[in-house]
């Protein structure tokens, strides 16, 4: 069995491979899988947005543990969640919100039972005390149902913005990535021929076929132009708009870092002017 991790602590304590050892010694052999541990502390939207962009990539009987949890020791609730890219482990602030709009909740419950705690309960780190304790459990054939009560309304994010107002898309930034590209909430956009196929990965946008060189990207202080194919298309130092791995619309500096020279950050608006 195979169980993922993503977190807010980093690799200088010892918080991850605590919560590795608590469930290798309930479930011997498991395989861990690090996603990040270099989410922003408290950054539950951004963690959001990288579950949404790798779980599709892991076996579908996976069991994914997720740590950013502000509210630790408060009355959020920890739960547990299947869906069809896998069993979900976490905290009950959103974390989970674009997972479930792509690959729906089947079932929710709350990580209430003693049997899969901890006997020695912290209030600060239930990553140790709750979660690794109940991915570890389901990765041993638990069933989701032992674990608590079913959650009715899970607390769910706002969904990215993604609009056709008047002739122009309109998204904002999701994420700030390590190369500094400004990946946008416009997408999913796929190449065919000349033309870019649109099929909105958030919201209720039809899908909509738009011809490349009619478009121009811009945001408050900058014109990118249109969109391109690939970072060499233009020179070193120059910025551009292009499609990313993952179909999202990036702004970045070929070269360069792209959200700072650009001047963007994470809710800024971004628009395609459609010509």
């Amino acid at each position: 069995m195979l169980i993922t991790l993503t977190t807010d602590f980093g690799t200088q304590d010892v918080y991850v491979g605590v919560m590795k050892g608590v469930m290798a010694d309930i479930t011997p052999g498991v395989t861990f899988v690090d996603i990040s541990h270099a989410v922003p502390p408290q950054d539950v939207r951004a963690a959001a947005y990288l579950l949404w962009t790798a779980l599709p990539y892991f076996p579908s009987e996976s069991i994914h543990l997720v740590v950013i949890d502000p509210g630790v020791g408060t009355a959020r609730r920890p739960i547990a969640s299947r869906t069809p890219w896998g069993l979900l482990v976490g905290p009950d602030n959103g974390v989970f919100s674009y997972v479930w709009a792509a690959a729906p909740s089947e079932l929710t419950v709350k990580l209430t039972n003693p049997a899969y705690h901890r006997s020695v309960m912290s209030t600060t780190f239930h990553g140790r005390d709750i979660f690794a304790p109940a991915a570890a459990y389901l990765a041993r054939g638990v069933p989701l149902e032992d674990f608590g009560a079913p959650v009715a309304e899970p607390v769910r994010l706002l969904l990215p913005r993604l609009e056709l107002d008047e002739g122009s898309l309109k998204g904002e930034v999701l994420h700030v990535d390590h190369f500094g590209n400004a990946i946008t909430s416009i997408g999913r956009l796929i190449w065919e021929g000349s033309f870019l196929h649109l099929d909105a990965a958030f919201g209720e946008l039809s899908p909509l076929l738009l011809r490349a060189d009619g478009l121009r990207v811009v945001t408050a202080e900058h014109d990118l132009g249109p969109v391109r194919r690939t970072y060499g298309e233009v020179a070193d130092g120059a910025p551009l708009a292009l499609v990313g791995s993952e179909g999202m619309l990036e702004l970045a500096v070929s070269h360069g870092h792209g959200a700072t020279v650009l001047g963007l950050q994470v809710g800024d608006v971004v628009q395609v002017l459609v010509g």
